[in-house]
């Protein structure tokens, strides 16, 4: 089938032309061909009609054109198709505005990324220990609606409650167990990775595929600048609703995510770029495909890639880091965890399966997993504990990312001041004139263009010593005269 414009072409055995009355569509060659074999062919194209929605129709064409004339010599016959423009998907385009103003937005780099801000905003959840807090958010807006209703004045009782739920909402979260903690983790409308990079990062530019052609999007990668210094930024990365976390395979990247974060991190160290990675999975994805592709080798060629590292790497845990699927990409030099986020090498539903022989003791499991971030920097896993915003990084995420933002600007700075302070030496202060060797003097005299090589002082001595010198032999010769 010979497509006109810029179709390819699909060539079938045979002799038999079909083109549109209404211009010029394709051709199919068929001779002694049967119309079941031109229909098979038609549909199983790949690079022609085959890829489109029409196919089908086009192919039940050419089998009855085929059927109706079967003992004719190759000839022309006409048969009419069209091909209907399919709907862009809204997923495959960028989200550029009508204009753009850089004096606003600083760069237009960020409009090409999929990841842009939710048409609605994501619906509350309210965790189970946080009933008493939703109680009393109940009454408050009761006791509004009846103001209104009424024109009465509940100021006063509207402020008591508002007092009541600031202390009860401090009570519960500067008292959080490991269970709770865990919740507030995994909760459904926490900061994702790209939240956190867009928030702290003054220049963005997201980075695709492992050179394999594979690209996966449960792991996102690029570069950017914060503060003018660039780094290479590495992260898990969960949906906000169950259509990103069907597409973002819920954090839990494949080998070909692993091997993307790796060619990033190798380009990072052959630039100098400092690494920034960010854990938020609940573990690395354990399908047979995954597998297939080499799940296990993935993470132990990362293991050991990282410890050869010559850029330095920070590592933030964000959400929840389960078991290899985080260690991958996350040996570092420091480690940084946010308040409310856990850290694992099994899930407390699994270790409770394995040594309980149920899930419902994964609350004693979380006790004695020592998964939170305190429990974690007591035993030196962790290097510093980032604070979250009262209520949890989700009631207000730009503050948590400004906690992270400075958190690792601190510790790059502490790098660098570091190293500057190696070694000892002075600036501007005057120098002694002598030259101080700890080795054998020179016995040989020196020349006169050596001269110019001493210092200002000791070549004056040097000259007055010679003088001396060359004075004084006449009159030990002159003694030596008389005395013979």
């Amino acid at each position: 089938m010979a497509m006109a414009g810029t179709a390819p072409a699909v060539q079938i055995n045979g002799g038999l032309n079909i083109s549109s009355k209404h211009g010029m569509l394709g051709t199919i060659r068929c001779r002694n061909a049967c119309a079941d074999e031109v229909a098979i062919q038609l549909q199983s194209s790949r690079n022609g009609m085959g890829c489109c929605s029409g196919a089908a129709r086009f192919a039940s064409l050419a089998r009855t054109i085929i059927k109706q004339r079967p003992n004719r010599e190759a000839g022309f016959f006409c048969a009419g198709a069209k091909i209907r423009k399919g709907k862009k998907s809204t997923e495959t385009e960028y989200p550029w505005p009508d204009k753009i103003n850089l004096d606003e937005q600083g760069s237009c780099l960020k409009y090409l990324s999929r990841f842009k801000p939710l048409a609605a905003p994501p619906k509350p959840v309210t965790l189970p220990f946080e009933r008493p807090l939703a109680d009393l958010e109940k009454k408050i807006d009761e006791v509004r609606e009846l103001a209104h209703k009424t024109g009465m004045d509940f100021s006063e009782q509207i402020r008591e409650l508002e007092e009541k739920y600031n202390q009860v909402r401090q009570d519960l979260y500067l008292h959080l167990t490991p269970v709770q903690r865990l919740s507030v983790a995994r909760h459904p409308n926490r900061p994702t990775c790209l939240d956190h990079v867009l928030n702290i990062a003054d220049k963005w530019l997201e980075l695709h595929g492992d050179r394999g052609g594979f690209e996966d999007p449960a792991l996102v990668t690029g570069i950017g600048k914060i503060d003018g210094m660039s780094f290479m930024f590495l992260g898990h990365q969960k949906g906000r609703n169950t259509k990103e976390n069907i597409y973002r395979n819920f954090a839990m990247p494949s080998p070909n995510g692993y091997r993307k974060a790796l060619r990033m991190m190798r380009h990072a160290d052959h630039h100098g770029f400092p690494i920034l990675s960010f854990i938020d999975t609940p573990g690395a994805y354990a399908g047979i495909k995954a597998e297939e592709l080499g799940q296990g080798e993935a993470i132990a060629h990362n293991l050991r890639e990282m410890f050869g590292l010559r850029v330095p790497i920070i590592t933030t845990v964000i959400g929840e880091g389960g078991s290899g699927g985080a260690l991958a990409i996350g040996c570092c030099d420091k480690m940084l965890m946010l308040e409310n986020a856990v850290y694992y090498v099994a899930s407390p539903e699994a270790c409770a399966a394995i040594l309980w022989k149920t899930a419902d003791a994964a609350p004693k499991a979380t006790e004695a997993l020592r998964i939170t971030a305190p429990e974690l920097q007591k035993l030196n896993v962790v290097d510093e504990v980032i604070p979250e915003p009262l209520g949890g990084a989700h009631s207000d995420p730009e503050t948590a990312s400004k906690n992270i933002k400075e958190a690792i600007m601190r510790h790059m700075h502490q790098r660098v001041a570091k190293f500057r302070k190696l070694g000892s030496f002075e600036e501007a202060t005057d120098l002694d004139p002598h030259i101080k060797r700890n080795m054998k003097k020179r016995e040989a005299p020196l020349e006169d263009d050596e001269l110019r090589l001493l210092p200002i002082g000791v070549k004056q001595q040097f000259m007055d010593a010679k003088l001396t010198t060359e004075t004084a032999t006449p009159v030990r010769a002159s003694s030596r005269n008389v005395l013979e």
